[in-house]
């Protein structure tokens, strides 16, 4: 079982800062991080397509209970514009900063009603401190504990669902679609967010044009059915994707923070798979190669495990790689074991 104390990492060699100049410098004489034209304009022109079949399937098959299969389909699809985004947001896809943002904000404002800004600055502070207590806002205790610091000091919802979040954690993503849209609309109202209102005006469209089409298409009940059936399934398909990178790995704290190749590869997962896990994920079962590169375009990063894995095996660095259903077993655990605090009873 892996425990989601916080813990320390392993020694770091004086010439550490030196040890991701090299491997730097392996991955760019490779050739791993040219830009890749040709596989994002299939990507995207494939996404978009899926994008378009899955809404005209809805209108055809109308009023019909078997609409409930085009939310299941349309759920995936939102999963995909969302991966598109984070690979904008990466700058993997346009070297400009520009291009990048634009199809950014049409990808995860107008695509899926995402707050592409709020979300940006959110991980890019993630992948400047993964799994670290204090630093990374991906664990903040606001619904669950990701440590047993947390569970000890925890109040409210987190202190309920602490107990038993393991259970709970899978049903719990059933909200994460609706969660992301909540961050969305509040992340409108921080005036410090560049291009309030052309992000503002992008996801009131999106919101105006999905629940229009929802409700001219299907009687109110049906609607509701429909809109909560494809939320859902968004949801657990985002938390299924996210969820196997860093829960379950060692969490730093405090001023446990090692260099860049350290804190990168320590914290993070890599997922096996074929073809099928590499699309399901978006190349984010690479886990370990795209913190060192997060401008690598995804098609590069099994080329680029071979050599980020014999780096760190020069160096005796733990390199973590499993199945998809193992990873999923490593985070419930941690949750686990992040909640027992909780699950003692309290003494007088």
């Amino acid at each position: 079982m892996i425990s989601s104390q916080t813990v320390r990492p392993p020694p770091v060699r004086k010439d550490a800062g030196s040890d991701f100049a090299r491997l730097s410098r392996k991955i760019q004489e490779a050739g791993l991080m040219a830009r890749r034209p040709g596989y994002y304009a299939l990507r995207i022109t494939v996404v978009s397509v899926l994008y378009a079949a899955g809404w005209t399937a809805f209108v055809l098959v109308g009023d019909s209970w078997w609409t409930l299969l085009t939310a299941g389909f349309l759920a995936f699809v939102f999963g995909q514009v969302a991966l598109l985004a984070h690979d904008l947001a990466h700058r993997q896809v346009f070297r400009l900063r520009k291009a990048s943002e634009i199809s950014g904000r049409i990808a995860g404002n107008l695509g899926i009603g995402m707050g592409y800004g709020w979300w940006q600055d959110k991980h890019t502070r993630h992948h400047a401190n993964p799994n670290h207590e204090d630093l990374d806002p991906d664990l903040d205790p606001d619904i669950l504990v990701w440590t047993q610091n947390q569970a000890r000091a925890a109040r409210g919802l987190p202190r309920l669902l602490g107990r038993s979040q393991a259970w709970l954690f899978f049903p719990l993503l059933t909200l994460e679609g609706f969660n992301l849209h909540v961050s969305a609309a509040r992340s409108l109202l921080d005036r410090s967010l560049k291009h309030r209102i052309w992000e503002g005006a992008l996801i009131t469209a999106h919101f105006a044009v999905y629940l229009g089409a929802l409700f001219l298409v299907l009687p109110p009940g049906k609607a509701i059915v429909f809109l909560l059936v494809h939320q859902c399934l968004f949801g657990v398909y985002l938390g299924s994707i996210f969820a196997p990178n860093h829960k379950g790995m060692p969490i730093l704290s405090g001023a446990d923070r090692p260099d860049f190749l350290r804190r990168q590869v320590l914290t993070s997962r890599n997922v096996r798979g074929g073809r099928f896990t590499d699309v399901v994920l978006g190349g984010l079962n690479y886990q370990i190669e795209h913190h060192l590169f997060p401008s690598m375009p995804s098609p590069y990063l099994p080329r680029a495990q071979i050599i980020v894995r014999q780096h760190c095996q020069e160096l005796g660095i733990s390199y973590l790689e499993t199945s998809l259903i193992k990873s999923y077993q490593q985070t419930l655990a941690s949750l686990h074991a992040a909640g027992a605090p909780l699950r003692k009873p309290r003494t007088t």
